[in-house]
């Protein structure tokens, strides 16, 4: 079973997310990695994690209208739309939440969709439940420890008790070489410097690693924009959360 849920997951991340080519989200993959993971719901409606797993897709998937602009470019969470969030599937999700959490002890997918869940509930950036998310993701880093897990409890940290803390906790991930190939690592610490106010150090991260690391076609224009932001002072590019 969790062999089967983590490649439903991957299915799903792939469309939401392609990790090379020109297509940013493939819709797809999303919608049939949604219909497998109804089947196997219903197929199995006592298995908490294919609860878990089915509601933190469609919470997800809920964002999806909001993630590219008109142009094609990508949004970042912070800076979407949330009116354009699809409310009959985040509805959906959140009860199908209540439902995996009865687990004791929840499971890994059922807290990422608790995390989703609570972003779904609030209006803004602003307004997110940033220290609910940051306990959540320590809950997460607990249950099924890995390096993706600990950069998102990083960005949290950060956003919850500031951007110093939460670049203390991005140089200890990176001094462990786990994340040297993907471009999330730099491409978030670079933001975290920009928000401290070392925007040189910030242009470098993402020049020297984010750039040479990412593969989607969308995700590398995002980031070139934002370099070129970073070197305007009157621009104030927001962070980089998918």
């Amino acid at each position: 079973m969790p062999a089967v849920l983590a490649v439903l997951y991957l299915l799903f991340t792939e469309g939401y997310a392609a990790t090379a080519g020109p297509a940013y989200i493939r819709p797809e993959l999303c919608n049939e990695a949604i219909r497998l993971a109804h089947v196997l719901h219903h197929l199995l409606p006592d298995r908490a994690e294919a609860t878990g797993l089915l509601a933190l897709i469609v919470l997800t998937d809920a964002r999806r209208p909001a993630r590219l602009d008109a142009d094609g470019h990508l949004v970042t969470l912070d800076e979407q739309d949330r009116t354009l969030w699809d409310r009959r599937l985040i509805a959906e999700g959140k009860q199908l939440v209540v439902t995996a959490l009865q687990a004791r002890p929840p499971g890994p997918f059922a807290l990422q969709a608790a995390i989703a869940a609570v972003h779904a509930d609030d209006p803004s950036s602003e307004a997110t439940d940033w220290p609910q998310i940051t306990a959540l993701y320590g809950l997460l880093a607990r249950t099924a420890p890995s390096p993706m897990v600990e950069l998102n409890r990083a960005i949290a940290v950060a956003m919850a008790d500031g951007p110093a803390i939460g670049l203390r906790l991005l140089d200890q991930l990176q001094d462990t070489g786990q994340l040297a190939r993907s471009h999330l690592l730099p491409a978030a610490r670079a933001d975290l410097l920009r928000r401290l106010g070392r925007t040189t150090e910030a242009i470098a991260a993402d020049q020297a690693l984010a750039l040479a690391l990412v593969g989607n076609d969308t995700e590398r224009d995002y980031l070139t924009r934002r370099r070129h932001q970073l070197a305007q002072p009157s621009k104030d590019p927001r962070h980089y959360t998918r």
